[in-house]
């Protein structure tokens, strides 16, 4: 009777709340990295070099660095719902507002607000997954929420390559275009947001009370059975040296993400391809890398065992880049690139399962923003490297070589953090 009710209550939750997320993380996604695809003719309309694009579109996280643990706090306090439609409708906005940049000064300060105003976004639907999920099910609901970056870069090149051929209407741009076009579901979908989720399952008035009553028993037995072991003070969660480690790993990670997302069609673009066949070949990586994710964190689950699924996939990661850096075709290329999506795509749900196993309250609210937010700067140094050696070197080879030491590292940090939660067990067994 119990098995019974667990799948059905994780069965309706899991369809109320996933696709939804995905839904909003798609357009936050696309809004991100839609700056990759401008470039393809924006930079010559702006007077764009590579270094200039590359550290425009990485100041994104400066600003999502200094105001992700505020807002994920806030989320904390406030609700998700209320928080989760503020940050996408002040995005939705700022993003629109890309269409009318005249210069670096400009493209730079908007790129600084707009990762301000998507701070706590990411983290706060990691935070808000950990208040309906136990976390034994969490990977593979983090992974299909993650799904949602992969699968907008395969529907959003096509559509955003498209929206580039608008050039001249109404004596506007293509990229201008595009910019407002697809800042505009975000807006609207931050009027949704309000309506549509729910803050916790105690207010979850569409379960059934038999339902309600198991999520709740079970979410808040999850948290007592975390006893002394788990930190509640935001303070705990901002200095547990665990949160520190994943933030350096989750560094490497987002380094390699947003090398894809930020220089992938400029990376593909090289071998003379029309605007409309480097959006298409871009689908390609991340639609196979959808499907890997999701099996990885899989079996994740199923086995229990974290470390090894990160540093597998960080390697095959690194692989993939450098593969990309040395690729003499098209077709070695969109290869290459998939190699680094299935392996950067797989590393995110087995890592973002982590912090939730030793956090919880206001400290899991700052140490997931900690994590993301120190991890993220990795979509600065990546982009804003590249672009530089680009410009040194007239190569990608330098910066793709560059972000896969990073990604080695992570794999590294990622033993090593292990290591050192086994060392206390083994003490503490001895000891007996």
């Amino acid at each position: 009777m119990t098995n019974d009710l667990e799948q059905r209550t994780l069965r309706k939750i899991s369809w109320r709340i996933v696709p939804f997320i995905m839904l909003l993380y798609f357009i936050a996604y696309i809004d991100r990295v839609n700056i990759s695809f401008a470039a393809l003719t924006m930079n010559k309309d702006l007077g764009f070099s590579s270094a200039v694009f590359g550290f425009g579109a990485g100041i994104f996280f400066v600003g999502y660095f200094l105001f992700e643990v505020p807002s994920n706090v806030i989320l904390e306090k406030v609700g998700a719902r209320l928080w989760i439609a503020r940050v996408m409708i002040t995005w939705g906005i700022l993003s629109a507002i890309f269409a009318f940049i005249k210069g670096e000064t400009s493209f730079y300060v908007l790129r600084f607000l707009l990762g301000a105003a998507e701070a706590g976004f990411f983290p706060g639907i990691i935070l808000y997954l950990s208040y309906w999920f136990p976390v034994r099910r969490r990977a593979q609901v983090v992974s299909f929420f993650m799904a949602a970056a992969p699968i907008s870069t395969v529907l959003g090149s096509p559509l955003t390559t498209a929206l580039l051929q608008m050039d001249g209407i109404a004596g506007l741009k293509g990229w201008q275009w595009m910019f407002i076009l697809e800042a505009l579901p975000a807006i609207l979908l931050g009027f949704v947001v309000l309506f549509y989720m729910t803050d916790r399952p105690e207010k979850a008035t569409w379960l059934a009370e038999d339902e309600r009553e198991w999520l709740v028993n079970t979410m808040n037995a999850e948290n007592a059975a975390k006893g002394a072991k788990a930190h509640h003070s935001i303070w705990s969660g901002l200095t547990d040296m665990r949160v520190l480690a994943l933030a350096l790993i989750y560094f490497g990670t987002s380094a390699g993400l947003y090398t894809l997302g930020i220089w992938a069609p400029q990376i593909i673009g090289q071998f003379g391809l029309s605007t409309m066949q480097v959006g298409f070949l871009n689908a390609v990586p991340p639609a196979i890398a959808i499907i890997a994710m999701i099996l990885w964190a899989r079996h994740s689950d199923r086995t229990g065992e974290r470390t090894w699924h990160v540093v597998i996939a960080c390697l095959v990661a690194a692989v993939g880049l450098a593969l990309a850096g040395v690729a003499s075709s098209v077709v070695a290329v969109v290869a290459a690139l998939t190699v680094v999506n299935v392996g950067i795509s797989a590393a995110k749900p087995p890592l973002w399962s982590m912090p939730t196993m030793f956090l919880s309250g206001p400290a899991a609210a700052a140490g997931i923003a900690t994590i993301n937010s120190i991890g993220n700067l990795g979509g600065f140094a990546g982009p804003w490297a590249i672009g530089w050696i680009k410009d040194l070197t007239g190569s990608f080879l330098g910066g793709l070589y560059m972000v896969a030491g990073l990604l080695v590292l992570s794999a590294v940090l990622t033993l090593v953090l292990a290591g050192s939660q086994r060392a206390p067990s083994v003490a503490r067994s001895a000891s007996t």
